[in-house]
């Protein structure tokens, strides 16, 4: 029991630290200025991300694993598992690929409250959770 609070507190951790990088980043992106370009090309910046939510998702497959539950099989990690796929294709325009400023600040956004539906449905553990 002991090791699977420290794994859940490691993920928790993970994700805070993900999305906090990625509002950083969101910010870095949609006021675009050179100096801010430029920090987003930066090595460390590229590569971080990477390792948090490598992190992230192993910490949660050692939950889903050890804990018995999984997607497809409780709807609440279903809903939390297309959640984080849709807050990843929102992220990519929010960060990549969105053409016009607008464009990525809406991608932005919605991605943050994709984020904020993915800890409700986690904390309660129910697919509507408001």
């Amino acid at each position: 029991m002991q090791s699977y609070l420290a794994i859940k507190h490691v993920h928790m951790t993970c994700a805070a630290i993900s999305v906090s990088f990625f509002i950083v980043r969101g910010f870095w992106k949609i006021r675009s200025t050179m100096h801010d370009a430029a920090q987003l090309q930066q090595r460390w910046v590229r590569i971080l991300p990477h390792l948090i939510d490598t992190v992230l998702l192993a910490s949660a497959l050692t939950l889903a694993f050890w804990s018995g539950q999984y997607p497809f099989q409780q709807s609440w990690l279903t809903a939390k598992l297309l959640a984080l796929l849709v807050y990843i294709a929102l992220g990519t325009v929010a960060l990549k690929r969105g053409k016009t400023p607008l464009v990525r600040a809406w991608a932005f956004a919605a991605a943050i409250l994709v984020f904020a539906y993915m800890v409700a449905v986690a904390l309660s553990r129910q697919v509507v959770p408001f």
